[in-house]
């Protein structure tokens, strides 16, 4: 059975069976917190329970690294909503150790991409269109700074309210440990 169709299965008894009511909660955070935090599927379930958050305590925004890549993208419109339609008032990015953007090789990932059918000419349209994938696609050699990258991306954003905390902080995705790179209330006062 192709994937698409177990989902539509299981979620038709799903709401047959009103196993939604358990989740029913509010737009709004409780805990007032986005947190940014990797796709890692290590992090689904784990994150939320090392943070002791449950449904409705938290805006989550998921994206590969944890990296916010451009001050004007969707990520960063995604923290200044939670924050201004719907009362966020904490950020705080989460990395991980053994993160797949760790050291990642733009040149092996543009391989791959070519292995899938993407072809030079693509590639090469979107060089000369001003794009640098190689500065797009690189990963980075330590998630403490890149967590900390993208904190000072969030923290000096023009749009972003001064007394608005950004943490950052660093989860091992075996043991659930969350480690503190920056306290947001520190570089705030």
């Amino acid at each position: 059975m192709a994937i698409l169709n177990e989902i539509l299965s299981f979620n038709e008894k799903f709401v047959a069976n009103k196993e939604y009511e358990k989740y029913e909660t509010t737009k709004y955070p409780e805990k007032k917190l986005v947190v940014i935090s990797c796709m890692d599927t290590r992090l689904t379930e784990l994150l939320p329970q090392a943070m002791n958050v449950k449904n409705g305590d938290v805006k989550i925004i998921k994206t590969a690294g944890a990296i916010i890549a451009h001050p004007f993208g969707s990520v960063m419109r995604s923290i200044l909503v939670a924050i201004y339609a719907l009362k966020a008032t904490e950020v705080c990015v989460i990395g991980h150790h053994d993160c797949g953007m760790s050291a990642m090789d733009p040149d092996d990932f543009m391989v791959k991409m070519k292995d899938k059918g993407i072809t030079e000419e693509t590639l090469n349209t979107i060089k000369y269109s001003g794009m640098d994938l190689n500065h797009w696609l690189r990963g980075f050699n330590k998630v403490e700074d890149a967590v900390e990258s993208s904190v000072n991306l969030v923290k000096n954003h023009p749009l972003l309210p001064e007394s608005v905390p950004v943490h950052g902080l660093v989860i091992d995705p075996e043991t659930g440990k969350l480690d503190v790179v920056i306290d947001g209330y520190k570089n705030n006062e």
